[in-house]
């Protein structure tokens, strides 16, 4: 097989040449910069962030331009870029409830404690092309403050007894999957961390699937915020705990129905997604699959795709599926010609009867 790809050194080279000319475009046409794709694609930033788990605006604009605007290969650069990166330690864990929030939706009450926030969403446009591209007027002074705080919309549920109670740190301490590979079965603590690096597409579908009957789940968006949060370290020569920045996620947590099992009452329960930057529909379709793969800790019955975690969670990275499928791309030429071969001398057998049959058929005799 390398004695057969080894005139290809010179073609290789060539391609990369006609590579770079093609991610340049027209050279009369001003290269995009970085603060363009930063400030202007900010959802596909957001997306690459969240998919190549490294939470950088700059190098999420930087793959995105290095890769024509390919989000899976945007994404893979991001990722092997990650690999070389040195690890410092682990932050505490974040929290969302102090989220300052930018936007905040609930599906399930009108009015909740600090109110509806639409925030920035295509929710309410036509979907119509904006040929003309009007300005966009600024925000004024005037404008109310948003509340620093806003308490959870399932906390109304939760005081009531209505919603399944998960304590704070409750969950085992999950493995860093991008060190230590995937085992099953899973526990949901490892199984959303796979879903945060997961495809968005992939899930969506997932996710659809439960809501068209496969899967036994009703979901009700219980409330979705996307704001800024802090991030706070512990390190170990100071004791204590410091904020180092900053960074904008995007939560959902949805709300299902629930008719109690295992000696557990009728309640509702839950699902959740998180997702780095402006990321809506992947922690919606994340929550979704997270509720569809508690179904054997709900004595659920698994009969739907989204509930077998080793289908969704082996399936749902894009950096492996793409490489997977990508890799036919490469030389097979002895692979395929020991196939050949094989095709061929059994073809060969098939047309040519042997002794045996030739015997049977020379003492056939014909019937009226």
């Amino acid at each position: 097989m390398y004695v057969a790809v080894k005139g290809g050194e010179q073609a290789i080279a060539r391609s990369l040449e006609l590579l770079a000319q093609a991610q340049r475009g027209d050279t009369a046409v001003p290269e995009l910069e970085l603060a363009q794709i930063r400030e202007q694609l900010r959802l596909g930033v957001a997306r690459v962030m969240q998919e190549g788990s490294l939470y950088d605006e700059n190098l999420s604009a930087l793959a995105i331009r290095q890769a024509a605007g390919d989000m899976l290969e945007a994404i893979f650069l991001l990722r092997a870029y990650r690999t070389t990166l040195p690890r410092f330690g682990y932050t505490l864990p974040l929290n969302t409830a102090a989220m300052r929030v930018r936007r905040r939706v609930s599906g399930t009450f009108k009015d909740i404690p600090g109110g509806q926030v639409l925030g920035p969403t295509y929710d309410y446009t036509q979907r119509l092309l904006d040929f003309e591209h009007a300005p966009v007027a600024s925000v004024t002074p005037a404008d109310a403050p948003l509340p620093p705080d806003m308490p959870r919309v399932l906390d109304l549920l939760d005081a009531e007894a209505l919603i399944e109670r998960i304590e704070p740190g409750s969950d085992p301490e999950p493995v860093d999957l991008t060190r230590e590979p995937l085992t099953f079965p899973a526990d949901r603590a490892t199984r959303l961390q796979n879903l945060s690096r997961g495809d968005e597409g992939f899930l969506l579908s997932m996710a659809y699937s439960t809501q068209r009957g496969y899967a036994e789940s009703h979901p009700f968006a219980g409330e979705i915020r996307m704001g800024e949060v802090d991030v706070r370290v512990c390190p170990e020569e100071l004791g204590f705990a410091i904020e180092i920045g900053s960074i904008v996620l995007t939560e959902c947590q949805m709300i299902n129905q629930f008719h109690g099992g295992n000696g557990v009452p009728p309640q509702f329960t839950r699902g959740y997604g998180l997702s780095m930057g402006e990321g809506e529909r992947k922690a919606m379709s994340m929550a979704l699959v997270d509720r569809a793969l508690r179904c054997d800790e709900l004595a659920e019955p698994d009969d739907a795709p989204a509930q077998d975690q080793e289908f969704v969670l082996s399936h749902s990275d894009n950096v492996e599926a793409s490489g997977f499928v990508q890799h036919l791309k490469l030389p097979h030429y002895v692979d395929f010609q020991a196939e050949l071969s094989l095709l061929r001398t059994l073809a060969a057998q098939h047309a040519t009867p042997s002794p045996v049959q030739q015997g049977r058929e020379s003492f056939e005799v014909p019937t009226a």
